[in-house]
């Protein structure tokens, strides 16, 4: 071995262990953006675990108001259920026709997964609004105060995650599948995704357990 390659060597493997230490360079932009979008939902995460904790503790608090057994609709949270396990599907086949350039499909997908959305929304809304006009609104005891913030809040997600779903629909028939717009479509799926997950724990927690009680 010559002194040239034995130094390049040392220079590469300072600790002489034969380990050759190999230093790529950045991450691709792909990567970047789905860590700092992984950051996002982890904070998101810990804001809805707040909400959760505070249901907890006050479900019990309903001063003299109705209980959840008393209030919730046990088919329309089902209908909601299904409608958004349902878009969760129908993203993922969106996602998979994004990374194949079928738009076709890509369109398909999106637009079945915006009506499932908004027929969950709307199911929301006319529950919050039943509630409010039979004087059950937030103000009526600490269980409905947490009730409506965490339910609310996951409905506010849903909402923003509609708008953001036509912006995708949108940039992709004015740009295509470029490289920017795939890596938006994948933080949109993470994002929508991880609403469902949320949903499960609400629809555990709060319609499940709140109805047994």
């Amino acid at each position: 071995m010559s002194m040239t390659a034995t130094a390049g060597r040392a220079h590469a493997d300072p600790h002489h262990i034969g380990l050759v230490v190999e230093h790529p360079g950045p991450a691709s932009k792909r990567i970047v953006t789905a860590y700092g979008f992984w950051v996002f939902l982890l904070s998101d995460i810990v804001m809805f675990s707040c909400f959760f904790a505070a249901y907890a503790v006050l479900s019990g608090q309903t001063a003299g108001g109705p209980s959840g057994s008393e209030i919730f609709e046990q088919r329309n949270v089902a209908i909601e259920t299904v409608c958004l396990l349902l878009s969760s599907f129908t993203c993922g086949m969106a996602s998979i026709a994004a990374d194949v350039r079928n738009r076709f499909w890509f369109y398909l997908g999106m637009t079945v997964t915006c009506v499932l959305g908004l027929i969950f929304l709307t199911i929301e809304f006319r529950e919050f609004a039943d509630l409010v006009a039979r004087g059950y609104g937030p103000s009526r005891s600490a269980f409905l105060t947490s009730f409506f913030s965490l339910v609310g809040c996951h409905g506010l997600h849903v909402s923003a995650g509609i708008l953001w779903l036509l912006t995708m629909i949108a940039q992709v028939f004015a740009k295509g599948f470029r490289a920017d717009v795939l890596r938006r479509m994948m933080c949109f799926a993470l994002f929508w995704h991880a609403l469902d997950i949320v949903w499960v724990g609400v629809f555990s927690v709060v319609y499940l357990l709140g109805s047994a009680v």
